[in-house]
């Protein structure tokens, strides 16, 4: 069982990603949900063993290759194709995984960020009442998002599938100098 960890916060609307925006042109059904908000998912062993077996079985399923070199295109959001796949057709297999398991989509967020090296990066968010958990195809294990180095942009909204709100972590707040 995980520890707590808290909750991401959560601002306004904002801009989908490129690659979501034209995965919700090609997929209108996946982006057209408005799940009801049932409160963040309520963990208990048997949640817990089935997060970790899908996680551990989507990481070991695909193997890692880039947009270009599967579609020829910079970024292409779908989900893996003969085995292969980059981080956001991960998250979408996770996702698409673990909601057929019957998790809320309201609980299941397609998530943004910034790798420390500055390279994008997305992975899929489990909101639960424990607090926030990332599901990570660069990453065996699950972690409370405060345990990861990496600087979260946005992600999908609770409420609606092809909508995304802005995160604020106070981690990331810049502190001026002192005059």
């Amino acid at each position: 069982m995980p520890t707590h960890a808290p909750a991401m916060k959560t601002g306004g609307l904002t801009s989908q990603p490129i690659g979501h925006y034209e995965f919700c042109h090609r997929k209108p059904e996946e982006c057209s949900i408005r799940p009801i908000e049932q409160g963040a998912l309520v963990v208990t062993p048997a949640v817990w063993r089935l997060v970790e077996e899908v996680n551990r079985q989507v990481n070991a399923a695909v193997r890692p290759m880039s947009d270009f070199e599967v579609y020829g295109r910079e970024e292409w959001w779908a989900y893996p194709v003969n085995g292969v796949g980059d981080c956001e057709d991960y998250a979408l297999e996770k996702r698409k995984r673990l909601a057929e398991a019957g998790i809320s989509l309201s609980n299941l967020l397609i998530t943004v960020l910034r790798k420390a090296d500055g390279e994008g990066h997305a992975v899929l968010t489990l909101r639960t009442d424990r607090g926030d958990f990332i599901l990570d195809n660069l990453k065996p294990d699950i972690r409370p998002w405060t345990q990861t180095n990496y600087r979260f942009l946005k992600r999908q909204a609770s409420n609606h599938t092809g909508q995304w709100v802005t995160l604020h972590e106070d981690r990331n707040l810049l502190v001026g100098a002192l005059r």
